[in-house]
Parts: structure tokens; C-alpha cells; sequence
């Protein structure tokens, strides 16, 4: 109600007052006062009712236009803790015009990932993502319905079920005993552990994808291209990009981070072709004049097949069968990969864990035979371990956001519509109500086998929970379990002379060390041939 409307009923009314008699005047001024009387009703209703509506959670002021973003520190997982020290396990912070929603317990991540899953189970596609994986439509980005569904259920059928990594077993065995005989030929000399198993990780990775069609010195060469742009392409996704926080910036990539992911996925799309075109060209002749049969057949060779099949209800289309080999590339191999280096990194911190685990393979496997993986079944502290690693250095301390995709109530605040909304698993599994001395590393916490990985409990879910869980954890467990015992079993390990451990924690959508764990390997084993 303005001031003008007002007025022209004031106006109105003088005009009346002179054309009328007193009678008419009194009924006409009735008849307004009515019409002001139920507006006012109205405007009070309205704005109880907004008063009624849960407002957003609390947080830090924010500056306009910047919101915090002026406060955000590189840490964020640290960062993002510590602000839930001061504004409770559920906040809001501005990023720019995006507002961001900050949940660090378990009883608001259950009502996030379990109770409204279906609202939650979206992402907020930053730009470096949508770049990265061919405009989104790889498992991570593509929005959660039938084309998301097809897509895991095919990663998950063809290559991370149970029986497909029974298959390809002796894969990650060749590639694992190479790396254990890289090691020997080290011998008291320092090595750097994560780069090493990086490049183990990534060979077993890329074989199972087109382990028919590369083979020799190329696969070595691919995986040094390999772990640069993997490095390279992780940083950039976990780097705070102003076309995410002011979409109307976007097209002019203020930070560059759009044309550095570009470039990256040229890279990596130019690869991906020259392996599909010789998987082609092998299938045009029949596989076996090359040595290649139904016996080694490889993910490539699968996804080519849905993509030409012309019956399928839900095709595959060529960018999203190389969305899909990006997701297994750069999904798979920092994360394990950067696993083993902290594992490994508190082993040597703690010299009675690196003794109770070679007690218990020694036990086991014994000193004159070689670690297979149908062994890891019997290492519970192994096990115990690996638990403790993933509690402490969960591989994604921020999960990957979500995006509800409608306007939802979480812990009595509003959440809007299109938010980010960041789960802190790395702070829920450090929170000292939970946890005994949370920042202790201590494997025997998990001797009695009450914690799993399925993210049922909000306490400790390092893999995620829900519609969104990870669909690679039967293949990260084998691949950290097989390499931790093999190389606990097969040598001792101490840092070099004069050198202290860091276990500093440098953040990114993928956690890292700050520091890389270079040590001295020393070979425990009688038998040299146990090292071939």
C-alpha cells in the first residue's frame, strides 16, 4: 500500500465530500476504511507467515556482494570445523551469490543423505567439473534420474561388481609385484611411496579398461602423462572458481580455471580416442588375429558395445562413454593412491603398528612365500588399519556437494533450492563426542568390527552415504588391503637420516599430503626371489 494509493483516496473522497450529502459521505467512508481495514489484515497475515517460515541457519556476517568469500582459508575442511565451533553444526556462508550450507554432524547428515535423499541426491556442477567430463554427464555431475542410474549401473555391472575384480586379479597382481621389485631394486635408498603407488593404481586402472589394447612401454609412458594431468586436474577442481560463486562472470573465466581444465581434457579426450579407435580397429578384425579374445575383454570393448546398440531403451552416447573413462581415471587413482601414503605415513609414525601388522602377515603368509590377495581376508588389523586411515584422512573431506532441488528443511533451517551444501565427514570423524581421542591414530578402535563401510551410520561414513554413495569401494578396498600387506610383508621402512614425518593434510575435492612420505625401503624376506 503506497503513499500515492492514499493519496487518490483522499482525493477521491474530498471530491465526494463537496458532490454529496452527509449520509452518502458516511457510507462511502465506511466502505474505505473496510478495504484498509482488510489490506492491513492481509499485509499482517502475510508477514506472520513469513515470520513462521524457518529462516535460513546461522552464520558469519557477510559483505555484499563478496558474501565471506573474503574469509575463506585454502583448508577448508579445518576451516569449515572450526566455524562450527562458533555457529553450530548446521550454517550458512554466503560464496558470492551462491549460499552455501555447512553440516558437520551425523544426526543433520542422516536427514541430508537418508531421510530426504531423493531432494539432495543432485550436484551443483562447478565450472571446472562441467569442463573436465564433457559437459557433465559422467556418474559425479549428471543430475540424479534414469541417465544417472544407467550410467552407474553399468560401471557398477561391468567393472567394480565382485565377479568382474575377481577376473582381472592377476592385473593388479602384475602390477603390484612390479612395483614391490621397484622397490627391491632400491633397496636403502629413499623413495617416494604415493608416487609410486599412484602409478601402480593408475596401470591396473587402465588396463582393466582397455587392457586388450595397450600393452609394453606405451602403458608406462600414458602413466606418466597420466599421474601429471590427474594431479593437475584435481587441484583445479578443488580450487575456489568466481564463475561458480557469479554465474553472470562465467563466460569470462576471470581465474582462468575453465581454460586450464580445457586444455587438461584435451589431453586426456586425445587419448581416450586413440584408444577407441585402436579397440576398433582390433573388433573390425575379429580380436583374435591380434592376440586379443573374449577372454581379455576390457571395459572399452563393453562400453563400445552399449554404444552401438541400437535397441537399448537408454543409449550410450560417445561423450558419456568418455565421461565414463574419465571417472574411472581420475576417480580412481589419486584417491587409493593417496590412501596408502597416509596409511603408510602413520605405520612409520608408529613403529608398534608396523610391528603388529608384520606379526600378524608373517603369521598368515609366512617369511618364504609372497602376499596374495586371497589373504587379506584373514588380516584383520590390516583391515583395522585401513579403517582408521580412511577415519582420519577420509580421501573426500567434503564429500562431493550436494544440490537439493527443491527448497528443503534440514535441523529447522531453511535450505534453499540450488544450494551447495558441503557434508564435513572429515570433522564428524574427528568429533570428540563420537570419538575417543579423535585425533590419535589407533586402529584398535575398529578391532570389533562394529564399523562398515555401507553408510548406515552417520558417525563414520568416509565413502559417503545414500542414492550418491561411491561405487568404486570394492575396488578401493582390494587395491589399498593387497597393497598395504605387500608392502608391510615384504620390507621394513624408516625415514632417512635426519628427516622428521609430516602428516600435514593439504586439501582439495581429493585429500592429500601436504608433504610427500618418501622412506627407505629394506627387504625382509631371505628369498631375492620372493622379489621378482
Amino acid at each position: 500500500m503506497s503513499l500515492k494509493f492514499f493519496k487518490r483516496l483522499f482525493d477521491f473522497y474530498s471530491c465526494s465530500w463537496q458532490e454529496s450529502n452527509i449520509e452518502q459521505k458516511g457510507v462511502f467512508f465506511s466502505y474505505i476504511l473496510g478495504i484498509v481495514a482488510l489490506l492491513w489484515f492481509l499485509w499482517l497475515f502475510i508477514n506472520k507467515s513469513k515470520k513462521g517460515q524457518p529462516q535460513l541457519p546461522p552464520g558469519p556476517k557477510a559483505l555484499p556482494l563478496i558474501g565471506n568469500l573474503h574469509s575463506l582459508d585454502p583448508q577448508l575442511h579445518t576451516y569449515f570445523a572450526s566455524l562450527s565451533q562458533t555457529y553450530g553444526p548446521i550454517y550458512t556462508l554466503w560464496l558470492g551469490k551462491k549460499v552455501g550450507i555447512i553440516i558437520t554432524s551425523p544426526a543433520l547428515a542422516r536427514e541430508v543423505l537418508k531421510d530426504q535423499d531423493t531432494i539432495f541426491a543432485n550436484r551443483d556442477v562447478p565450472a571446472a567439473g562441467r569442463e573436465a567430463t564433457y559437459g557433465g554427464t559422467d556418474i559425479v555431475w549428471t543430475p540424479y534420474g534414469p541417465k544417472w542410474r544407467m550410467l552407474r549401473k553399468v560401471c557398477v555391472r561391468e567393472m567394480l561388481s565382485g565377479s568382474t575384480l575377481d577376473s582381472v586379479y592377476a592385473l593388479r597382481r602384475r602390477e603390484l609385484r612390479q612395483t614391490i621389485n621397484y622397490f627391491y631394486s632400491q633397496e636403502g635408498l629413499p623413495v617416494n611411496i604415493g608416487e609410486q603407488m599412484f602409478l601402480t593404481v593408475l596401470n591396473v586402472i587402465t588396463s582393466m579398461l582397455w587392457g586388450g589394447t595397450v600393452k609394453g612401454e606405451e602403458r608406462s609412458t600414458l602413466g606418466a602423462e597420466f599421474r601429471h594431468v590427474v594431479t593437475k586436474m584435481t587441484e583445479l577442481l578443488g580450487t575456489p572458481n568466481l564463475s561458480d560463486f557469479y554465474p553472470g562472470l562465467a563466460r569470462f573465466d576471470l581465474q582462468g580455471v575453465t581454460k586450464k581444465m580445457k586444455v587438461l581434457a584435451k589431453r586426456f579426450d586425445k587419448i581416450f580416442e586413440s584408444m577407441i579407435d585402436k579397440r576398433q580397429d582390433i573388433d573390425r578384425n575379429g580380436g583374435m588375429e591380434t592376440g586379443v579374445g573374449q577372454e581379455n575383454k576390457d571395459f572399452l570393448q563393453v562400453l563400445l558395445k552399449l554404444k552401438d546398440d541400437e535397441a537399448a531403451k537408454m543409449p550410450l552416447t560417445m561423450p558419456e562413454l568418455k565421461a565414463l573413462l574419465m571417472d574411472m581415471v581420475v576417480g580412481g587413482t589419486d584417491t587409493t593412491s593417496n590412501t596408502v601414503e597416509f596409511a603408510m605415513a602413520e605405520i612409520v609414525n608408529k613403529p608398534y603398528v608396523l610391528r603388529k601388522l608384520q606379526e600378524e602377515v608373517d603369521t598368515v603368509v609366512g617369511k618364504d612365500n609372497i602376499v596374495e590377495e586371497s589373504h587379506i581376508q584373514h588380516l584383520p588389523y590390516f583391515y583395522a588399519v585401513m579403517k582408521e586411515v580412511l577415519r582420519l584422512h577420509p580421501a573426500l573431506p567434503l564429500l562431493v556437494p550436494h544440490c537439493p532441488s527443491e527448497t528443503s528443511t534440514v535441523g529447522g533451517y531453511t535450505v534453499p533450492k540450488g544450494s551447495r551444501v558441503f557434508i564435513n565427514v572429515w570433522a564428524i570423524q574427528r568429533d570428540p563426542s563420537i570419538w575417543e581421542n579423535p585425533t590419535e591414530f589407533r586402529p584398535e578402535r575398529f578391532l570389533d568390527n562394529k564399523w562398515d563401510y555401507s553408510g548406515n551410520d552417520l558417525n563414520y561414513f568416509p565413502f559417503g552415504s545414500g542414492r550418491r554413495i561411491c561405487a568404486g569401494i570394492g575396488m578401493a578396498e582390494r587395491m589399498f588391503m593387497y597393497s598395504l600387506a605387500s608392502l608391510v610383508h615384504s620390507f621394513d621402512w624408516k625415514l632417512p637420516e635426519g628427516e622428521t614425518l609430516d602428516l600435514t593434510e593439504k586439501f582439495g575435492i581429493v585429500l592429500k599430503k601436504k608433504m610427500p612420505l618418501v622412506a627407505i625401503p629394506t627387504p625382509r624376506l631371505s628369498n631375492p626371489t620372493l622379489y621378482e
